[in-house]
């Protein structure tokens, strides 16, 4: 009896698992500004079933009017209505992110592809000129390739955008190429034949997409931001073409007048866009660097 008694006090209580919180699905990713960032994008996109107001027509019996009952935003000095202004000015400024977006990225991973898989003396001869090619600042090589194009509009400010903004992406490229141009499916591709662009797009590009993610989507942003800038400083899209930089432009006149939501309402939207587009390109470039890490 005495013995079962010690074997009993010796034995230690059981102690309960801790439980392990799941983590959920939304945790960590930018949710909000995915939502907010698509809100954005579907209303000026469909902006024609909401936004009724011509925003190109200036009632000139309604100049620097309130945000209000009939003008919910308020009107600019020409008596455009901001509020459709927004949306149909935010189609020309999402448009010239995207398509400067599509032109730099499209360079960069021709350029950068040529680099990694050519001879040595032709790779460095092509970075030599990515590393020239950036040592210009950007706006003023802007500037430069838009005053030799003529008068700024949608097309060639979008043009002149994305081929200026392809060389950090391109040496990313470079690369990635160089450290798969060995891999077995690569070199068996290229001895049964396969061209340039066929192993591009079939082994190459399918291996350094998620390392260029990040770089295509601030490039977006990149793209909205120097529309903005240039329409600001009244070099880039004239008043006619509605955008949010070409509504930012009048913003010296409203300080002077002391409208405060000719600036406040085109910028809140600018901004806001900017950061939902940070937001998702820092989480992108977070999850390529944990990718990066377990490999």
């Amino acid at each position: 009896m005495d013995g079962d008694l010690f074997v009993l006090a010796d034995k230690k209580p059981r102690e309960n698992p801790v439980p392990i919180k799941k983590e959920k699905w939304y945790q960590g990713k930018p949710v909000g500004s995915v939502i907010v960032l698509a809100v954005v994008v579907l209303g000026c996109m469909g902006c024609d079933w909401f936004a009724l107001k011509d925003p190109a027509f200036m009632d000139l019996k309604n100049c620097s009017v309130m945000p209000g009952r009939l003008f919910w935003f308020g009107t600019d000095v020409m008596g455009r209505d901001i509020f459709s202004g927004i949306w149909y000015g935010g189609r020309i400024s999402l448009f010239i992110g995207f398509a400067s977006t599509v032109i730099s990225t499209g360079m960069a991973v021709v350029i950068g592809s040529v680099s990694g898989m050519a001879p040595p003396w032709l790779d460095e001869w092509i970075m030599r000129f990515a590393e020239i090619f950036m040592s210009v600042p950007g706006l003023l090589l802007i500037i430069l390739l838009q005053a030799v194009l003529g008068d700024a509009n949608v097309v060639t400010l979008s043009l002149v955008i994305g081929i200026t903004g392809w060389t950090a992406m391109a040496k990313v490229v470079r690369t990635e190429v160089r450290r798969l141009r060995g891999s077995e499916y690569v070199i068996a591709s290229r001895c049964m034949g396969g061209g340039f662009f066929y192993i591009l797009w079939k082994h190459l590009a399918p291996n350094f997409v998620s390392s260029i993610m990040f770089m295509v989507v601030m490039n977006i942003r990149s793209g909205i931001v120097t529309e903005s800038t240039l329409s600001f400083m009244g070099i880039g899209l004239p008043l006619e073409i509605l955008s949010w930089g070409s509504m930012l432009s009048l913003s010296e006149r409203a300080l002077l007048g002391g409208e405060w939501w000719m600036i406040v309402i085109p910028g809140a939207f600018l901004v806001t866009t900017l950061l939902c587009v940070t937001n998702i390109g820092n989480y992108l470039r977070r999850e390529g660097n944990r990718r990066e890490s377990c490999l």
